[in-house]
């Protein structure tokens, strides 16, 4: 019998993943995306303490975001093959590594021994082990929780792991200042979750049993956990796989989804690489780049409170649907990023991202939501592999094209965010079937 995908046993024999299970599976996606945002964080003072360019800094960051679009649904195809715990210690062991070596590279830079270009080239290759090796890690913990639960407990089960994601956005950048101390001076959060992730990694091999799923489930492609805003994608791990054609990005019932999609998420990346370098304009602290670390993470921590506020607590609590919140969202983004673009102090920053990151925090869900009714029952893994692309795809160039349109001008590149977020009201006004058609019967 092939372990990825054994036959169900009977419901008396099924048991709910243990609360001890279930607390290392969110530690494993809680380490991941804390350290992720904490290293967002201090990029900003970083490339200024090392004289290099702002948009250089957005490139060699967002390098790895290319290598986890590729390499993501490649970890998930063969978390089916390979088994979910090996997967999980693998991303575990690619994250850990990077950010040890990332945060040695940037101790070496900022010390003098090596120039700004050496850094930040070694830095990105650093980076690529998290991108190659540490997006192995989500898929598997999804596919290991839905292979070991029924449907009826399944939604709960993956969302309680989908929660630790949105937590992860908020301490990252909490604890980042924190561990900015003397000794390791900046490179204090890439040392401190390296050794998280160790310890973590240390408790997988220890408590996790080797992989005997319940339940046939495929691992899942996810978002990257590249900002404060990074939700993960998750599924239930629906059976119906087989027996029908592939789901293209240019079938027609898609088509609006995914346009109001592409255009939502480079606003969305675009904010979201910019942010760091405008705290530390307005506040003046290119003079002083340890002292920018914490109005970073302070701002970044408001923009997660705000998109979590959007997802757990405005769309249930208004029953909000996909074109509802996609075409509501893109307006509070496009107004949050007015105000963002013409703040001066810190109170205003922060209040400005968090409207844009509450608008964004509305947008996505509606989209993936839009997406996912637009097409049948039979297509939802398909749909789940498209939408976590797009949403992926958007960190691959467009924080460094927003950096460098900021870098111009400050007002170039926030034209360019809220022309996006237009583009989303526009074309989704005309062309978004509305909320009563999609969640209808059919």
């Amino acid at each position: 019998m092939n372990r990825a995908d054994p036959e169900p046993r009977p419901p008396q024999e099924t048991q709910a993943i243990s609360r001890g299970r279930m607390t290392l599976l969110f530690m494993v996606m809680l380490v991941v995306a804390a350290g992720n945002t904490a290293m967002q964080s201090v990029l900003p003072s970083i490339g200024t303490a090392l004289g290099a360019h702002d948009v250089w800094i957005s490139i060699a960051f967002s390098w790895s975001a290319l290598l986890w679009v590729v390499c993501a649904p490649m970890w998930a195809r063969r978390s089916d093959r390979r088994g979910r715990k090996a997967m999980m210690a693998l991303g575990l062991v690619g994250f850990a590594s990077s950010m040890a070596l990332c945060g040695i590279v940037f101790w070496f830079g900022l010390g003098g021994a090596m120039g700004a270009g050496l850094t930040l080239v070694l830095f990105a290759a650093a980076r690529s082990l998290y991108g190659l090796l540490g997006s192995a890690a989500p898929p598997a913990v999804q596919a290991y929780v839905a292979s070991r639960t029924a449907r009826s407990e399944r939604t709960g089960a993956l969302s309680v792991i989908s929660s630790s994601f949105g937590l992860g956005t908020i301490l990252g950048p909490a604890l980042a200042p924190l561990m900015v101390v003397p000794v390791l001076g900046l490179t204090g959060p890439f040392v401190g979750f390296a050794l998280m992730a160790t310890v973590v990694l240390v408790l997988l091999r220890l408590r996790l049993p080797d992989d005997e799923p319940r339940y046939a489930a495929r691992g899942e492609t996810f978002d990257a956990p590249y900002s404060a805003n990074a939700v993960a994608h998750l599924r239930d791990g629906g059976d119906e796989e087989h027996g029908r054609s592939r789901l293209g990005w240019r079938d027609a019932r898609l088509r609006p989804w995914i346009v109001t999609g592409v255009l939502g998420g480079q606003a969305q990346a675009m904010v979201l690489g910019v942010v760091g370098f405008l705290v530390l304009d307005r506040l003046a602290l290119r003079d002083h780049p340890m002292a920018g670390a914490s109005p970073v993470g302070l701002v970044m921590m408001c923009g997660a409170f705000a998109t979590l506020l959007a997802q757990w607590g405005l769309i249930p609590m208004l029953k909000l649907g996909p074109r509802a919140a996609t075409l509501g969202g893109a307006a509070l983004a496009g107004m949050g990023t007015a105000l963002f673009g013409a703040a001066t102090n810190l109170h205003t920053i922060a209040l400005g991202f968090a409207l844009a990151s509450l608008g964004f925090g509305l947008f996505r869900p509606g989209f993936t939501a839009g997406a996912s009714l637009a097409v049948s029952r039979e297509e939802q893994g398909e749909i789940g592999g498209i939408v976590a692309s797009v949403n992926g795809s958007a960190y691959v160039v467009s924080p460094a094209i927003g950096v460098w349109l900021y870098g111009h001008s400050d007002w170039l590149g926030f034209a360019a965010i809220i022309a996006s977020c237009l583009g989303v009201l526009a074309y989704g006004w005309r062309n978004l079937q509305r909320d009563e058609a999609l969640t209808g019967p059919r």
